[in-house]
């Protein structure tokens, strides 16, 4: 199974599955071709999805000021939009094209 991802004017689209409260922060895969991140944060008060997008901006390599949570603020399921970044270029950085 494969990323949904929709390309914007100005970036990308990616869905994500988050697993709050588990032992290390990693991408565990893909789930319902959502991104499936696992992290340590409690899911209380928005921290875990501060975490999220710090993992991500850490992950890829690029400023968190460019990655916004569009749709899932209280919820595993979370949709993020990524500044500056086509779908492929997202793909290669997760290094999940043969996934």
């Amino acid at each position: 199974m494969s990323l949904k991802l929709r390309a914007t004017t100005n970036g990308c689209t990616l869905a994500v599955r988050v697993h709050p409260g588990a032992r290390r922060n990693a991408i565990t895969g893909i789930h319902d071709g959502a991104l499936k991140i696992s992290l340590t944060t409690p899911p209380a008060d928005g921290r875990a999805n501060a975490a999220l997008i710090a993992f991500l901006a850490n992950h890829l390599s690029i400023p968190r000021a460019h990655i916004t949570l569009v749709t899932g603020a209280t919820s595993r399921s979370k949709t993020l939009h990524l500044e500056d970044l086509t779908p492929e270029a997202l793909t290669a950085s997760l290094a999940l094209g043969a996934a």
